[in-house]
Protein backbone atom coordinates (compact mmCIF):
# COMPACT_ATOMS: atom_id res chain seq x y z
CA UNK A 1 0.00 0.00 0.00
CA UNK A 2 1.18 3.42 -0.93
CA UNK A 3 2.31 6.13 1.81
CA UNK A 4 -0.62 8.34 0.75
CA UNK A 5 -3.19 5.77 0.79
CA UNK A 6 -2.15 4.50 4.33
CA UNK A 7 -2.03 7.87 6.01
CA UNK A 8 -5.65 8.39 3.95
CA UNK A 9 -6.75 5.13 5.30
CA UNK A 10 -5.65 5.99 9.21
CA UNK A 11 -7.35 9.93 8.51
CA UNK A 12 -11.08 7.89 7.79
CA UNK A 13 -10.10 5.41 11.27
CA UNK A 14 -9.65 8.62 13.14
CA UNK A 15 -12.84 10.21 12.26
CA UNK A 16 -14.83 7.10 12.02
CA UNK A 17 -13.84 6.65 15.78
CA UNK A 18 -14.13 10.48 16.27
CA UNK A 19 -18.14 10.18 14.80
CA UNK A 20 -18.33 6.79 16.73
CA UNK A 21 -17.14 8.54 20.19
CA UNK A 22 -19.48 11.67 19.52
CA UNK A 23 -22.30 9.86 19.20
CA UNK A 24 -21.99 7.35 22.31
CA UNK A 25 -21.35 10.71 24.36
CA UNK A 26 -24.20 12.59 22.60
CA UNK A 27 -26.64 10.24 23.46
CA UNK A 28 -25.95 8.29 26.10
CA UNK A 29 -23.48 10.10 28.49
CA UNK A 30 -24.00 14.25 28.12
CA UNK A 31 -26.18 16.08 26.10
CA UNK A 32 -26.39 20.03 25.50
CA UNK A 33 -29.86 22.09 26.16
CA UNK A 34 -31.00 25.22 25.42
CA UNK A 35 -33.20 27.38 28.17
CA UNK A 36 -36.29 28.15 26.86
CA UNK A 37 -38.23 30.89 28.64
CA UNK A 38 -37.96 32.40 32.02
CA UNK A 39 -39.67 29.66 34.52
CA UNK A 40 -36.09 29.30 35.85
CA UNK A 41 -35.34 33.25 36.89
CA UNK A 42 -33.25 33.62 38.68
CA UNK A 43 -31.31 30.20 38.48
CA UNK A 44 -31.18 29.98 34.97
CA UNK A 45 -31.63 32.88 31.97
CA UNK A 46 -33.70 32.35 28.45
CA UNK A 47 -30.83 31.18 26.60
CA UNK A 48 -28.62 29.86 28.89
CA UNK A 49 -26.61 26.53 27.25
CA UNK A 50 -26.29 23.70 29.33
CA UNK A 51 -25.56 20.06 29.52
CA UNK A 52 -27.49 17.31 30.65
CA UNK A 53 -25.52 14.70 32.50
CA UNK A 54 -27.85 11.53 31.46
CA UNK A 55 -26.21 9.25 33.27
CA UNK A 56 -26.30 10.82 36.98
CA UNK A 57 -29.54 8.96 37.28
CA UNK A 58 -28.37 5.38 36.11
CA UNK A 59 -26.67 4.92 39.53
CA UNK A 60 -29.09 6.83 41.95
CA UNK A 61 -32.46 8.57 42.25
CA UNK A 62 -33.36 12.44 41.76
CA UNK A 63 -32.77 14.64 44.90
CA UNK A 64 -35.25 17.29 45.79
CA UNK A 65 -34.10 20.50 44.58
CA UNK A 66 -32.26 18.79 41.92
CA UNK A 67 -32.56 20.81 38.08
CA UNK A 68 -33.77 17.95 35.93
CA UNK A 69 -34.52 17.93 31.75
CA UNK A 70 -37.59 15.66 31.18
CA UNK A 71 -40.02 14.78 28.45
CA UNK A 72 -42.97 16.69 28.95
CA UNK A 73 -46.52 16.01 28.51
CA UNK A 74 -46.50 18.37 25.26
CA UNK A 75 -43.83 16.58 23.22
CA UNK A 76 -41.32 19.39 24.43
CA UNK A 77 -38.19 18.68 27.13
CA UNK A 78 -39.03 21.01 29.97
CA UNK A 79 -36.38 22.32 32.80
CA UNK A 80 -37.62 22.33 36.23
CA UNK A 81 -36.84 21.88 39.78
CA UNK A 82 -37.46 18.58 41.84
CA UNK A 83 -39.66 19.34 44.95
CA UNK A 84 -41.08 16.46 45.26
CA UNK A 85 -40.18 12.59 45.55
CA UNK A 86 -42.03 9.98 45.55
CA UNK A 87 -44.37 9.65 48.29
CA UNK A 88 -43.87 13.01 49.90
CA UNK A 89 -47.14 15.29 50.68
CA UNK A 90 -46.41 19.04 48.53
CA UNK A 91 -48.33 21.99 49.96
CA UNK A 92 -48.15 25.78 49.31
CA UNK A 93 -49.15 28.09 52.14
CA UNK A 94 -48.61 31.59 52.59
CA UNK A 95 -45.67 31.10 50.08
CA UNK A 96 -43.86 28.67 52.36
CA UNK A 97 -43.24 25.41 50.58
CA UNK A 98 -44.16 22.28 53.31
CA UNK A 99 -42.85 19.12 52.39
CA UNK A 100 -44.54 15.86 54.77
CA UNK A 101 -46.37 18.84 57.13
CA UNK A 102 -42.71 20.38 57.43
CA UNK A 103 -41.50 23.82 55.88
CA UNK A 104 -38.74 23.57 53.51
CA UNK A 105 -36.76 26.90 52.87
CA UNK A 106 -35.85 27.61 49.04
CA UNK A 107 -33.01 29.83 49.23
CA UNK A 108 -32.16 29.60 45.30
CA UNK A 109 -35.57 31.60 45.53
CA UNK A 110 -34.25 34.50 47.62
CA UNK A 111 -33.52 36.86 44.42
CA UNK A 112 -36.43 36.72 42.83
CA UNK A 113 -38.30 37.45 46.27
CA UNK A 114 -36.57 40.77 46.62
CA UNK A 115 -37.73 41.71 43.18
CA UNK A 116 -41.07 40.98 43.64
CA UNK A 117 -41.66 43.66 46.79
CA UNK A 118 -43.54 41.48 49.03
CA UNK A 119 -46.02 39.89 46.38
CA UNK A 120 -46.33 35.88 46.33
CA UNK A 121 -44.20 33.88 44.43
CA UNK A 122 -46.05 30.93 44.90
CA UNK A 123 -49.91 30.47 44.60
CA UNK A 124 -51.33 27.89 47.50
CA UNK A 125 -52.30 25.07 46.63
CA UNK A 126 -53.53 22.38 49.02
CA UNK A 127 -51.54 18.91 49.87
CA UNK A 128 -50.71 16.72 47.12
CA UNK A 129 -49.66 13.26 47.59
CA UNK A 130 -46.38 12.39 45.16
CA UNK A 131 -47.14 8.93 43.60
CA UNK A 132 -44.83 6.32 43.24
CA UNK A 133 -42.02 7.00 40.34
CA UNK A 134 -43.26 10.06 39.93
CA UNK A 135 -41.70 13.42 40.76
CA UNK A 136 -43.35 16.89 41.60
CA UNK A 137 -41.37 19.92 39.85
CA UNK A 138 -41.41 23.31 39.53
CA UNK A 139 -39.91 26.64 37.98
CA UNK A 140 -38.32 29.01 39.95
CA UNK A 141 -39.94 31.82 38.68
CA UNK A 142 -43.45 30.55 39.75
CA UNK A 143 -45.82 33.03 37.99
CA UNK A 144 -44.09 32.25 34.48
CA UNK A 145 -43.92 28.68 34.67
CA UNK A 146 -45.70 25.66 33.26
CA UNK A 147 -45.07 22.69 35.75
CA UNK A 148 -46.16 19.73 37.86
CA UNK A 149 -49.03 22.68 38.94
CA UNK A 150 -50.31 22.10 35.26
CA UNK A 151 -49.08 19.62 33.88
CA UNK A 152 -49.50 17.08 36.93
CA UNK A 153 -46.30 14.52 38.22
CA UNK A 154 -43.67 13.83 35.68
CA UNK A 155 -42.62 9.68 35.76
CA UNK A 156 -39.57 9.20 36.43
CA UNK A 157 -38.86 7.29 33.15
CA UNK A 158 -39.40 10.82 31.44
CA UNK A 159 -36.29 12.62 33.32
CA UNK A 160 -33.85 13.02 31.04
CA UNK A 161 -30.90 13.83 33.47
CA UNK A 162 -29.88 16.41 35.61
CA UNK A 163 -28.63 19.83 34.58
CA UNK A 164 -26.73 22.06 36.07
CA UNK A 165 -23.63 22.87 34.20
CA UNK A 166 -24.21 26.50 32.12
CA UNK A 167 -21.33 26.25 29.80
CA UNK A 168 -22.94 29.28 27.42
CA UNK A 169 -22.39 32.50 27.65
CA UNK A 170 -19.00 32.28 29.02
CA UNK A 171 -19.24 35.38 31.14
CA UNK A 172 -22.39 32.71 32.82
CA UNK A 173 -20.32 29.64 32.79
CA UNK A 174 -20.97 28.26 36.32
CA UNK A 175 -22.35 25.66 38.68
CA UNK A 176 -26.44 25.93 38.84
CA UNK A 177 -28.02 25.06 42.19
Amino acid sequence: MSKEKKESWEWLKAIVIALILAFVIRHFLFAPVIVDGESMIPTLEHSDRMIVNKISYSFGEPERFDIIVFHAPAGKDYIKRVIGLPGDTIEFKNDILYVNGEAVEEPYLDELKQSYNGERLTRDFSVITVPENELFVLGDNRGRSKDSRDIGTIHIDEVIGKANVVFWPVSNIRIAN
